[in-house]
């Protein structure tokens, strides 16, 4: 069995990687990391499923949960300027030998967003950049394997349709739907060696041009 550590596994794009891995793929088993694991209650008879309160903040308790895993999903973006959470994560993974980590990040790391677009996007996420960019250098300075998702503003259409640009690439497009931020990290998940070592942005190509979000 595949043993994945999702932290803040109550996030909405948590939520449909969780219903899409115990559907899809019957080898993996969640361990969903949240600081009220009764949000979770449906799914605390599920076999594959292991529920654990608690903060990521608290490296203690980030590094229990972290012992006999393969994998690591952080299903939030790490806004704190100390990068607490980043830290702790990449410290008890080191700790406990966990090599693979997922972690959700913005568009405009590299302000690669063009145009009005990117102008108004700098704007909206400029309180939160210097910690997300410093997450993501941490991450790739970490030794680990390591994937960060840029992900755009994002609406909750069913279909699942994006463009995966690369770091020295510039973003395709401006809003995706979760379901389509869901998939790729179901994909990596089936596929730890999908997009390895790399900072990704995700979004709708069909939006490209547009001057605000997409819903």
């Amino acid at each position: 069995m595949k043993k994945v550590l999702v932290l803040g596994a109550n996030g909405q794009i948590a939520r449909i990687v969780e219903d899409r891995i115990l559907s899809e793929q019957p080898d993996v088993k969640l361990t969903l990391f949240l600081r009220h694991s009764s949000r979770l209650s449906g799914l605390s008879s599920n076999k594959n499923v292991t529920l654990i309160d608690g903060d990521v903040t608290d490296y203690e308790t980030v590094n229990k949960a972290m012992q006999d895993q393969d994998m690591v999903y952080i299903a939030f973006v790490d806004h704190d300027g100390n990068n607490t959470m980043t830290k702790n994560v990449v410290k008890a993974m080191k700790e406990n030998k966990v090599e693979r980590v997922i972690e959700s990040s913005l568009l405009g790391l590299y302000n690669e967003v063009p145009g009005e677009y990117g102008h108004w996007n700098y704007s909206m996420v400029k309180g939160g950049l210097d910690a997300a960019i410093n997450a993501d250098k941490l991450l790739e300075e970490s030794g680990l394997t390591y994937t960060t998702l840029r992900f755009p503003w994002l609406n909750d259409r069913d279909e699942v349709k994006y463009e995966i640009t690369h770091k020295n690439e510039q973003y395709l497009g401006v809003s995706g739907s979760r379901q389509s931020m869901a998939d790729v990290i179901v994909k990596i998940i089936a596929d730890p060696g999908y997009l390895k070592n790399d900072s990704v942005g995700i979004a709708d190509a069909e939006t490209q041009g547009k001057n605000r979000p997409v819903y």
